[in-house]
């Protein structure tokens, strides 16, 4: 049995448990078994919940109960799989002690040092050190919602505009963008995801052409029906480019520079700073949408979960 091991919160972010989402989806298509344990976050066990999977609440701060040998001997786990970002050293040998294998996705912590492969997907500093004792680096292990198969088309025109900063939106980059946005006359879509907690102060500058949505059902399907994406800089400009739909991307935090340096270069997608400097000038110059769609299609796909339950068959 796989165990499935994710952070999620207000603070964290929630993209960490929407690529746990998409694992857990490709572990049952294979009809492969698995447990996924979550910290206390009462939107990310909703979406647990909603999902049908089966989970437990842990207290992930925890470096004293041996709450790992518990979970390994009781649900007789045979893989042990991190995507919290930040993994502690104790932890991993709690797990390690107990002679699995140990696998991390995009982890800077003291853990990942330990870990048996680290996925580092999204870690596009050519000269990271990025710790663990084997490193599969690259888009090539990107885990994207199948979904998106079913949506992809090519832009041409720019006559819908999204704006979709992430779960949760931690530093609120959202009510920036839709006060740039209305300062410029431009009408927009905004979607917000189940851990936002902005509400009041997107309400106050609610209206001007600009229309709100909360949790979608699903995101992929908005996608369908529009021609430009404003993002921040985690997962969703990646499904957005693979889908057709080209990015504006403005990074949340520090590390998301590189991964929207990243997301230009490979071509659907225009990075226009950090949340504190948001340069939104690209909006009153002639965005080539059509080239950005159908580079984001080709460079970007949807069989990095092969590769990764490839990788995990052969441990």
């Amino acid at each position: 049995m796989f165990l499935l091991c994710v952070e999620s919160s207000h603070t964290r972010g929630m993209g960490h448990l929407f690529r746990v989402l998409n694992l857990a989806e490709a572990l049952k298509k294979n009809s492969l078994s698995f447990l996924i344990l979550i910290n206390n976050h009462k939107p990310s066990i909703n979406l647990l919940e909603a999902a049908g999977h089966n989970y437990k609440v842990v207290d992930l701060t925890d470096f004293n109960m041996d709450w790992e040998g518990n979970i390994i001997s009781t649900y007789k786990i045979d893989v042990w799989i991190n995507d919290r970002l930040n993994t502690d050293i104790k932890h991993s040998y709690k797990v390690k002690n107990h002679g699995i294998p140990l696998i991390t996705f995009d982890d800077r912590g003291t853990g990942a040092a330990i870990a048996d492969i680290n996925f580092a997907s999204m870690v596009f500093v050519g000269d990271e050190d990025v710790p663990g004792k084997r490193v599969l680096r690259g888009v090539k292990y990107l885990i994207l919602n199948p979904e998106i198969n079913r949506f992809k088309r090519v832009r041409s025109k720019l006559s819908n505009l999204l704006v979709t900063m992430g779960g949760s939106d931690t530093h609120g980059a959202t009510i920036k963008v839709v006060e740039l946005l209305i300062n410029r006359n431009f009408s927009a879509t905004v979607i917000v995801g189940p851990g936002f907690e902005h509400h009041e102060a997107l309400g106050r500058i609610a209206g001007h052409g600009i229309t709100i949505k909360h949790s979608v059902p699903s995101l992929i399907k908005e996608f369908n029906q529009y021609d430009l994406a404003i993002t921040g800089g985690g997962i969703t400009p990646f499904e957005a480019n693979a889908s057709g739909l080209p990015c504006l991307v403005i990074a949340n935090e520090q590390f998301e520079i590189p991964v929207a340096v990243k997301l230009q270069e490979l071509g659907g997608s225009i990075f226009i700073g950090h949340h504190e400097d948001i340069n939104f000038s690209v909006l009153s110059q002639d965005i080539p949408l059509e080239k950005m769609s159908r580079a984001g299609m080709e460079n970007i796909t949807t069989d990095g979960v092969n590769h990764v339950i490839a990788e995990l068959l052969n441990l």
